[in-house]
């Protein structure tokens, strides 16, 4: 896998051309590549708490993903939780999105955490731990199934 490293920031430290690049790449695949007909800007990436981390290249935002913080557990005791998952069509296959995932271990893995995950991408994050639960459901057209990881407690 070519040298990359993961940057990481807060609403309020993205420039625009941050912005804009992983927005665009966010729009790319969500919307135009799998026709997801789902709110794409729900506001939840100005709150205070959201984490955007990103791999960056030559060409913009190569990958993406953002993590959540919320005050009350989504399920069991998990407040945290992470998804917009997405990697550019030209860098897939090379372990973006793992390199994404195992730097919100790093950084939150003392959380417990949920995720809603693409069927088919669910072994990714099983690596990590995450567990599925409850049944297969569509969500934007999409088979989907949550997924939650218990806290290491450091």
């Amino acid at each position: 896998m070519p040298e990359c490293s993961v940057i990481t920031k807060s609403w309020g430290e993205l420039s625009l051309e941050e912005l804009y690049d992983f927005l665009k790449l966010r729009t790319d695949v969500f919307l135009v590549e799998q026709h997801v007909d789902e709110e794409e800007l729900d506001h939840r990436d100005r709150e205070p708490s959201t984490e955007h981390l990103w791999i960056a290249d030559a060409f913009g935002t190569a990958a993406y993903l953002r993590v959540l913080v919320d005050a009350t557990p989504t399920h069991l005791d998990a407040t945290h939780l992470f998804g917009r998952v997405v990697v550019r069509a030209d860098r897939r296959g090379e372990g973006l999105a793992k390199v994404l995932v195992g730097e919100v271990m790093r950084r939150h893995g003392e959380h417990s955490m949920v995720l809603h995950a693409q069927e088919y991408i669910a072994p990714l994050y099983a690596k990590f731990g995450f567990e599925s639960f409850g049944t297969a459901y569509l969500e934007a057209g999409i088979s989907h199934i949550s997924m939650y990881r218990a806290g290491n407690g450091r």
